[in-house]
């Protein structure tokens, strides 16, 4: 999909026609949009094609006068809304434009067409692309927060009674959060790289837009760190938690096995046709029966000593 917006007295308005100043949005661009900007505004296709890639790493690169700044957002996943991955998001700067590519309608960039973000200007392409970067550093947060508050839902349930649903969940989450924390750390190591930029020193309202960018994604890796330790350490103490009730219907079945071995070895001894002790006694029967349970219960007795029971 291609659509143009422009900026046009504090009002952002979506353009038929591809004008300077304009921020191009390509989302799951079809091939004849991609050639049609190619042809328009002279990008290099290499830039153009690269966050089309859903394994592109986040980076920064410049080339013949134009920067491509690649970073990774955070959507919901498709397959389960409650959870998320991350993809990557192209910036490309040129001289009169700038061009947004990605594979989802579900990024930050649908804030900004939108107008949920204010004080924002196509013309102004560096701090442009610093607003989204803060947009998309406030978005992990907010994400991380959504995630920990479903954690602490499916610990109260599994609280009540563990259940392989809600285990699969947790590991759903924690999945998330190893997402969330590689991106991160990517995003750090091009938000790094773009305070060495000169054309953002030079800007000084710029360089402090990225300081509270860098700031903002600090604070998101340390949540997500701090979130994947209380997460394994939950998820290991529910390990522990299944060995140990696995352990004890095992000591169970084994004592019960014991305990019905007696009555069967007996009966299985008495019951062999040849003469065996008792077999003219009168009531004989009712005496196997009583040293049977006696001996069942002294096994009982013994298996709770030693706390098998």
């Amino acid at each position: 999909m291609l659509q143009v917006f422009v900026s046009r007295s504090q009002n952002l308005v979506e353009s038929e026609q591809i004008e300077a100043g304009a921020w191009i949005s390509l989302t799951k661009p079809s091939e004849a949009e991609l050639k049609k900007v190619e042809a328009e505004v002279g990008v290099l296709p290499d830039f153009l094609r690269a966050a089309l890639d859903a394994e592109e790493s986040a980076r920064v690169d410049t080339e013949d006068g134009q920067t491509l700044i690649i970073v990774d957002a955070a959507i919901r996943s498709e397959k389960d809304n409650q959870f998320y991955i991350t993809i990557p998001v192209g910036i490309i700067m040129l001289k009169q434009y700038i061009i947004t590519v990605c594979l989802s309608h579900e990024t930050i960039l649908e804030d900004f067409k939108r107008r949920a973000v204010k004080d924002f200007f196509t013309q102004f392409k560096t701090r442009f692309v610093l607003q989204i970067l803060h947009r998309n550093a406030s978005h992990y947060l907010t994400n991380l927060k959504v995630l920990d508050k479903l954690s602490s839902r499916m610990e109260k349930t599994l609280n009540q009674s563990l259940k392989n649903r809600e285990l699969l969940e947790m590991l759903k989450i924690e999945k998330s959060l190893v997402y969330f924390s590689t991106s991160l750390r990517a995003n750090e190591t091009v938000l790094e790289r773009l305070l060495r930029q000169e054309q953002i020193k030079n800007y000084p309202d710029d360089a402090d837009l990225l300081d509270d960018v860098i700031i903002e994604n600090k604070q998101a890796i340390e949540m997500c760190n701090v979130y994947v330790t209380i997460l394994s350490g939950t998820m290991e103490a529910y390990g522990q938690v299944i060995s140990n009730n696995q352990n004890n219907v095992m000591k169970v079945l084994t004592s019960v096995t014991l305990v019905m071995a007696v009555p069967t070895i007996i009966s299985g001894l008495w019951g062999m046709n040849v003469n065996v002790p008792l077999a003219q006694v009168d009531g004989a029967f009712w005496l196997i029966l009583g040293a049977t349970g006696l001996l069942m219960l002294l096994i009982l007795v013994i298996l709770r000593i030693v706390r098998m029971l």
